[in-house]
């Protein structure tokens, strides 16, 4: 996909790995719609993208409010006519054993890591089915390869996302044009671990923080890679990891 002039609607834009790809898509030429709760941050991304010659829209959203999410699709048609790009990143973390049994935690998980995705995809594919194109990223993990201590909702999650990319690309991608991928990063240096309130698992991943993670930029420039493909190319999954990482 040639990103000139393609909109990209991406969610968690306020930081990190979705303020990252705003500004690697916007510099590409896509013009980007910018969706968070923080709508300051957002603001200032947008006039930092316009400042550098590209193109955003900010839609003040919580991915767990199906009714948010079709607005913000409501204010992308209205501004730019159609809808090339859905990234799904919107996330949380909060990381902890499952005998400490903080239940309000998962339940958060569960509203954004899947539910944001499933309402996400929902508020889209009725655009992209009508243009028979579109790409859809999810950012899942590379928990949903394996379990990690304290992760074991969260690699849930992570699997259910990853499983939900692979059944929506044989679904969408033959039928209807529409490729999907799941990206999978390890370690990212991101606002992620603020999440974690168990103090046994903030001690346990001390040493692992030490290491070099993944920067927020690598995971933008694998979004690029899978998007930047023919169309007659599906990048099914990115599976990425810091070297240093075990």
């Amino acid at each position: 996909m040639d990103l000139k002039d393609k909109v990209v609607i991406i969610t968690g834009a306020s930081s990190g790995i979705g303020k990252a790809t705003a500004m690697k898509l916007a510099k590409e030429g896509a013009s980007v719609v910018l969706c968070a709760r923080s709508e300051d941050e957002l603001n200032q991304l947008k006039e930092k993208i316009e400042k550098n010659g590209g193109k955003a829209l900010v839609a003040i959203m919580d991915v767990t409010k199906p009714a948010d999410f079709k607005k913000a699709v409501s204010q992308t048609l209205d501004k730019y006519g159609s809808i090339d790009v859905l990234i799904n990143n919107a996330g949380l973390m909060p990381l902890s054993y499952i005998e400490k049994l903080k239940t309000e935690e998962w339940d958060k998980m569960i509203d954004v890591n899947i539910k944001g995705v499933l309402n996400g995809v929902a508020a889209v594919l009725p655009t992209m089915r009508k243009n028979k194109s579109g790409h859809i990223i999810n950012i899942s993990s590379s928990a949903a390869h394996r379990y990690f201590p304290g992760g074991a909702v969260y690699s849930a999650t992570k699997v259910a996302v990853k499983m939900f990319s692979e059944g929506l690309r044989q679904e969408l991608a033959p039928t209807f044009g529409i490729n999907v991928t799941s990206i999978e990063p390890g370690a990212v240096d991101t606002a992620l671990y603020e999440t974690i309130t168990d103090d046994d698992i903030k001690e346990k991943l001390k040493g692992m923080m030490e290491m070099t993670t993944l920067e927020s930029e690598d995971i933008a420039n694998a979004i690029f890679y899978a998007l930047n493909q023919p169309d007659r190319v599906n990048v099914n999954n990115i599976y990425l990891m810091p070297t240093e990482q075990g």
